[in-house]
């Protein structure tokens, strides 16, 4: 099943600025962290001895030093803004529900590094994180395949299970699929994504609802008997 989604309520689900979620993802380990602080710490520091060198206005130098200072606060929110973004420039989006049709694992590199072992001898290590591949369809044939870092929550995914994302196009009768969301999998409450690219309250919202219009679809009402009539009355 696929529904249009109006342009408003994409962009509600999708947002324009970073939600909660979406700033911890970017937010990143402590390492990142780390990384942030110390371009805001340079940062000032530079804005600083300009300031002195060239005796530039106050005003123009404290503005630069805030926006710098604050670096490691508000670069999160930038990226997931970006990401997001590239998401809203589509013109056309679909609410669809399907059923997982399959599901494996592989792995992926995602880094390698050098170091010498014992003997003095070049060593590559290779980082290779598990992830899990779902293959998603519906009774039209419309298929997709989708794959995310694998966690612990996806033991509970099985075949037949219903799904949910949202997908985006550029075509107005969605009849081809340019990006798509994370995946929803409602009877287990189970989000599979590696960005969380939706707002969930909102997506639910929409779920929600069209379930409950599915179930009071009116049924076709029987047409009543005819009474038997006596022409001859």
């Amino acid at each position: 099943m696929l529904v249009p989604l109006t342009r408003q309520k994409f962009e509600q689900i999708i947002p324009l600025i970073a939600s909660g979620r979406q700033y911890k993802y970017y937010w990143g380990k402590f390492s990142s962290f780390l990384q942030r602080l110390l371009i805001s710490v340079v940062t000032v520091v530079v804005i600083f001895l300009v300031k002195i060198l060239f005796k530039l206005d106050f005003g123009l130098i404290f503005a630069f030093g805030v926006f710098g200072a604050f670096f490691w606060l508000w670069y999160p929110v930038y990226q997931a803004s970006i990401r997001n973004a590239k998401c809203r420039r589509y013109k056309y989006s679909g609410f669809f529900r399907g059923r997982v049709l399959d599901w494996w694992i592989t792995e992926k590199l995602i880094g390698k590094q050098e170091t010498v072992n014992n003997k003095g001898e070049l060593v590559i290590i290779e980082n290779r994180e598990k992830r899990i591949n779902l293959e998603l369809g519906d009774d039209t044939g419309f298929t997709i395949e989708f794959d995310a870092p694998l966690r612990p929550a996806h033991k509970a995914i099985t075949r037949g299970q219903i799904a949910e994302m949202i997908v985006m196009s550029n075509r107005p009768d969605l009849s081809s699929i340019e990006e798509f969301s994370n995946i929803y999998i409602p009877s287990r409450n189970l989000w599979v994504s590696d960005y969380p690219y939706v707002r969930e309250d909102l997506f639910n919202e929409v779920s929600l609802r069209l379930r409950e219009n599915q179930r009071e679809k009116p049924r076709r009402r029987r047409p009543e008997p005819q009474k038997y009539r006596d022409d001859d009355d």
